[in-house]
């Protein structure tokens, strides 16, 4: 044992019980040694320093980033509908106009819808093949390649929705379970003209009522189905989880059961897939 090492050893005594064994290839590893990184090679023992804000570029693969296979993949317009790409307009100043954000314009025989667009995505549009294609500028900003393919998803959810519609269907599983539409509602006011009311019987003392939300039908084929159709998609799955939450998941019945995702069998919360 070196020089270095005894004396590592007789600083031990004072310390810890597992210093008094430290060798001369360990002290470079003890934080309270002196001579810590003395009798290893200079390699190992003398680390140079990181250079600043090296730890925010620094990756883990030197591969070049994919992109993203939703995003690339085409969009299909059907040829009753209108997708139309509106630029931001030429008044405003120069600086804002790097930011602004260009609008999507979506129209079928159920409805219309638009999107904004941000400025590093862009949408070729062609009219002949009825294809829309997104790109974006540098497929090495996180970013972008996040909401590519997010905005190439929201575009594929408009297109169907104007053209063929969402539908979401709940089905009611218990003694007693029953829901209605209703024109009016005791506990809830209307929001806007004509607005319906989904009534729910599911256990409680009193009913349950629903406003149902604008541009969204809702229906009951059965006393135990709730049916809910609409253009868009997000509207649509919001008010289910509203109608849901009534009931509290139980992994074993499901109460109240949905034929959306199969996601909500897996997390046994209360509704249940079926398609």
């Amino acid at each position: 044992m070196s020089s270095i090492g005894l004396e590592c050893a007789n600083r031990g005594r004072q310390r810890t019980r597992h210093h008094r064994s430290l060798s001369a290839m360990s002290c470079a590893f003890c934080r309270c040694c002196p001579h810590r990184g003395a009798s290893l090679p200079l390699i190992l023992a003398r680390r140079p320093a990181a250079r600043q804000g090296s730890h925010l570029s620094q990756t883990f693969t030197t591969s070049a980033a994919r992109s993203s296979q939703i995003g690339r993949a085409p969009l299909s317009i059907p040829p009753e509908v209108t997708f139309t790409v509106l630029e931001p307009s030429m008044s405003a100043t120069r600086a804002k106009a790097q930011n602004a954000m260009r609008q999507v314009q979506i129209k079928g025989p159920l409805g219309e819808m638009a999107m904004s667009i941000p400025p590093y995505l862009q949408v070729e549009h062609n009219a002949a093949a009825r294809k829309a294609t997104l790109s974006i500028l540098d497929r090495q900003e996180r970013r972008q390649r996040e909401m590519w393919g997010t905005t190439r998803a929201y575009l594929q959810n408009h297109i169907r929705g104007v053209s063929e519609g969402h539908t979401t269907l709940l089905r009611l599983v218990g003694v007693g379970y029953r829901a209605t539409i209703e024109n009016t509602a005791v506990t809830k006011k209307p929001q806007y003209p004509g607005q319906q009311f989904v009534s729910l019987k599911v256990g409680y003392s009193h009913p349950i009522e629903l406003p149902i939300p604008k541009n969204v039908k809702a229906s009951t084929p059965q006393p135990t189905r709730i049916l809910l159709e609409g253009v868009e998609k997000a509207v649509i799955n919001q008010f289910a989880a509203e109608i849901r939450q009534w009931r509290v998941p139980e992994p074993y019945k499901g109460k109240v059961r949905s034929s959306r995702s199969v996601r909500c069998f897996q997390v046994l919360t209360s509704c249940r897939a079926y398609s």
